[in-house]
């Protein structure tokens, strides 16, 4: 702690790393030739000489001549004007040389000679020898320090500029105002507001309050840190405004997210006729952008080619990024055609713009182009090009842009290294991204919770879980973490490990975000708590559409239309729209409960209130709505007269409703179709089977099977899940390897006994085998979910609710056995298949016979 109350951030030392540099009131200019010509001692032959090289820019003259003469009485100002000369070409190797001939020559590097090796030093880009001479030279002259300070924040070393900020004052040095909006800038930058207002308070003490240049950065510093109406007040207490002022509210106010107040301030500006300048015009088409004011956007464009800004580089960036954002893409590429001059920040702005507008392609298209004219690409043009072969799946590209960037030598940089595992992700190719992961020397938050976030996305639950433990031994998850694995729990049905992490998120308080939030909800939807489910969304203080969408698809997979129905309702009267994927989910709500009439409302009320033209999605959950309820020849109508080709999906569910309803002769018709569009997909050729084997057409069952066969087809395996004890266990059909196989058996096989006395016979039909009933009740009583069942039936103390997850939709006689396992053993039972929730509570199932 000083005597003026500052806190140093880090001890008074050298560092690494280089910059360009300022320079103040000090500089030797070759207009004058005072430092030669008109001293106070007899200048030599040879000084003169040297001064007259300097005045031409001659280096290489004046060094040849400085190198012979180095044992004679050469003046001070002489190395200065060589050392000046060398920072004017940057000319680090010859600076050091004439370092080595003052050091040789016994000079005391002192005053205007040390502060001139500074200068060079730092000008040639070696600021860690600069600052090792700035150390030792004992000067109270305040531009070297100002000269340090600035370098230091050009490099992000703010910490070490405001430490030097804090020697100034422990040495008494005489600060002035450039010395204030230096170390204000730092202060900005670190967010570090308490710092900020110490400075402000100390220079109002020293009278730099009605300095224009220290006002000004006063007000760039609150803004920076949020602090608005601190920032608005300096403004209205400045008596003598000049445009960086009026610039620094513009450009404020759309950094803290109140353009509108900015572009306000530039019509005022104009009003009391406050010439602008380049960074004005730059700062509205900024806050223009921001709010997609595309109107005010274009007149803006206008004044600055009355004012003669449009041949500027900056500005022409800044207009086709603000017609980009602004969706305007035609007008984008127009001002990008017409530029004389573009830069790299030109081709990155113009691919952002493609890729906004979900032209992926033309953004790659773009970025091959740069590269043919010879422009070198940045990191921000390397991400640009990423994220557009991430949105569009172009998995071919995005290897071409690794390769390139192999060659180039950027993947060493952890930006580059991060927008490319999320691009593999995207592209489905985990394997890349991990290759990426385990590569990289240093991993941030964003590095795991892109492969936690990506394993999620790409069915791989039990690797995101796995990554996660990992993550916790090195770094702390935030929100986004949450939000990322979250979804792997949901995918698995992994209740408990779901709780767990809904403890860590109440723990770091991450639910107030939406994204943490809806991400728990959906959690204990999939995971067959609704109520929870349900309390949570309660609890939501600011319900977005993504909240409110969940908790419809949540009732609509649980089975409860009416209450998808009432939440839909409720959304609406909170004034809250939906979209396109709210209509899918309340449609498929309608489907999974049997409520046609209100199906067929919304589907107009998507069409006429909302103006929302269906989707395949959205006319297969139709189709699903209309065979679930045996309106058989309705729904083959109804997808002959839509406007757009069925796809596989929408004939799927005219099969599935085909077999709910026992119609072999359609169910062959629409098996066609379905064949035609996807003969490789193995779960149709298995529903027609089935719907062959509950007619019992064995000899048809026989030619699938044989087809299937003959195409190389292979069948998914049935497999079930349950999670005992925060272990999941895995099922597979016909699988006889687990510990307790013989009293899972043995329990199942008690059961099948009870199930006689009382009348039900098992449906064979579902076993898919021509064989007599004992073998096919033996198949039936292998399948996964039985297994399952009957496995949590033996491990859960009694009342636990058993909740088995399976890859497939469950069979007709899986599903009769659970129900009468929920009646028989006093339990309930929630089963998740692949289309839906089913709880079994006494004998009974919510879904009523709509799966």
């Amino acid at each position: 702690m000083s005597q003026n109350g500052f806190i140093f951030c880090k001890p008074f030392s050298t560092t690494t790393l280089s910059s360009t540099s300022w320079y103040g009131s000090c500089t030797t200019t070759r207009a004058s030739a005072s430092l030669t010509k008109t001293t106070i001692h007899e200048v030599t032959d040879v000084d003169a000489k040297i001064c007259k090289f300097y005045e031409a820019g001659n280096l290489k003259n004046a060094m040849k001549l400085l190198s012979v003469s180095q044992k004679s009485e050469l003046e001070t100002n002489t190395y200065c004007s060589v050392l000046q000369l060398c920072a004017e070409l940057k000319s680090l190797e010859d600076g050091r040389k004439v370092h080595s001939m003052i050091c040789s020559n016994g000079l005391v590097v002192d005053g205007v000679l040390g502060s001139k090796l500074v200068f060079m030093y730092v000008k040639c880009g070696d600021l860690r020898e600069g600052r090792r001479v700035f150390d030792k030279v004992a000067n109270e002259k305040v531009f070297l320090w100002n000269l340090m300070i600035n370098e230091y924040s050009k490099i992000g070393d703010f910490g070490e500029s405001i430490c030097l900020f804090m020697k100034m004052q422990e040495l008494g040095i005489e600060v002035n105002s450039h010395t204030f909006s230096s170390v204000l800038k730092c202060f900005a930058a670190l967010g570090n507001i308490e710092g900020g207002q110490q400075v402000h308070g100390y220079l109002l003490r020293l009278g730099f309050g009605c300095y224009n240049t220290v006002v000004n950065s006063l007000i760039a510093f609150y803004f920076k840190c949020g602090r608005v109406e601190s920032a608005q007040k300096l403004f209205d207490e400045l008596a003598d405004r000049d445009v960086i002022s009026w610039n620094s509210m513009i450009s404020g106010y759309a950094l803290n997210g109140l353009a509108k107040r900015g572009i306000e301030f530039f019509k005022e500006m104009l009003c009391l006729g406050v010439d602008v300048d380049l960074a004005t015009i730059v700062n509205v088409h900024v806050a223009c952008a921001s709010i997609g004011t595309l109107l005010v956007g274009r007149a803006v464009h206008a004044f600055a080619i009355k004012s003669f800004f449009d041949g500027e580089l900056m500005f022409n960036n800044t207009l086709l990024d603000m017609y980009s954002k602004c969706g305007d893409l035609d007008a984008a590429t127009q001002v990008f055609e017409k530029m004389g001059k573009r830069s790299v920040v030109s081709w990155t702005s113009m691919m952002a713009g493609f890729v906004r507008e979900g032209l992926s392609d033309g953004a790659i298209r773009l970025f091959s182009e740069m590269e043919r004219k010879g422009v070198s690409p940045d990191l921000f043009t390397i991400t640009s090009v990423l994220h557009a072969c991430a949105c569009n799946g172009s998995l071919e590209s995005g290897r071409d842009v690794h390769t390139y960037i192999q060659e180039k030598k950027m993947d060493s940089s952890l930006f580059v290294s991060n927008a490319l595992m999320d691009m593999y992700a995207k592209c489905g190719s985990m394997e890349d991204a991990y290759s990426i992961f385990s590569q990289m020397q240093v991993k941030d938050i964003i590095s795991w919770n892109t492969m936690i976030g990506g394993y999620s996305k790409n069915c791989l639950p039990n690797e995101a879980l796995n990554l996660f433990v990992e993550m916790q031994r090195v770094i702390k998850p935030n929100s986004i973490t949450m939000a990322c694995i979250l979804p792997a729990c949901a995918s698995l049905a992994a209740l408990e490990r779901g709780r767990e992490i809904h403890g860590y998120v109440l723990r770091n308080g991450f639910f107030s975000d939406h994204y943490v939030s809806n991400a728990l909800v959906d959690m204990y939807v999939k995971c067959g708590v609704l109520v929870l489910a349900r309390l949570l969304f309660d609890m939501t203080p600011s319900k977005d559409l993504i909240s409110w969408t969940v908790m419809i698809a949540g009732y609509g997979m649980h089975g409860f239309g009416s209450e998808a129905i009432a939440t839909f309702n409720a959304m609406r009267n909170e004034g809250v729209e939906p979209d396109e994927v709210t209509f899918i989910s309340i449609l498929y709500a309608c489907s999974h409960s049997g409520l046609l009439s209100e199906g067929w409302r919304f589907f107009h009320i998507m069409r006429n209130e909302c103006n929302f033209e269906p989707k395949l999605e959205h006319y297969a959950c139709m189709v699903d709505l209309l065979a679930r309820v045996g309106k058989l020849s309705k729904a083959y109508k109804f997808i002959e007269t839509m406007p757009i080709k069925p796809d596989a999906t929408i004939w799927g569910a005219l099969l599935c409703g085909c077999r709910i309803h026992h119609d072999v002769k359609l169910a062959e018709k629409v098996s066609e179709r379905v064949f035609e569009l996807e003969p490789e997909n193995t779960g149709y050729y298995v529903l027609l089977a089935n719907i062959y084997a509950e007619a019992e057409k064995w000899e048809k069952v026989k030619i699938l099977r044989e087809k299937i066969g003959r195409r190389g087809l292979k069948k998914n395996p049935g497999c079930s899940w349950i999670e005992i004890r925060g272990k999941v266990y895995v099922f597979v059909a016909g699988d006889s390897s687990h510990p307790q196989t013989k009293k899972i058996e043995s329990l199942l096989k008690r059961l099948r006994m009870e199930m006689r006395e009382e009348g039900y016979f098992p449906k064979t039909r579902y076993a898919l085998i021509n064989a007599d009933d004992m073998e096919k009740e033996v198949a039936l009583c292998g399948h996964s979910e039985k297994l399952a069942m009957a496995f949590g039936i033996l491990s859960l103390p009694y009342g636990k609710t058993i909740r088995v997850t399976k890859n497939l939709r469950v069979c007709g006689d899986c599903h009769e056995m659970a129900k009468f396992m929920s009646k028989s053993a006093s339990r309930e039972i929630v089963l998740r298949d692949s289309n839906r929730f089913h709880l079994f509570k006494d004998g009974n199932c919510s879904c009523r016979g709509f799966w």
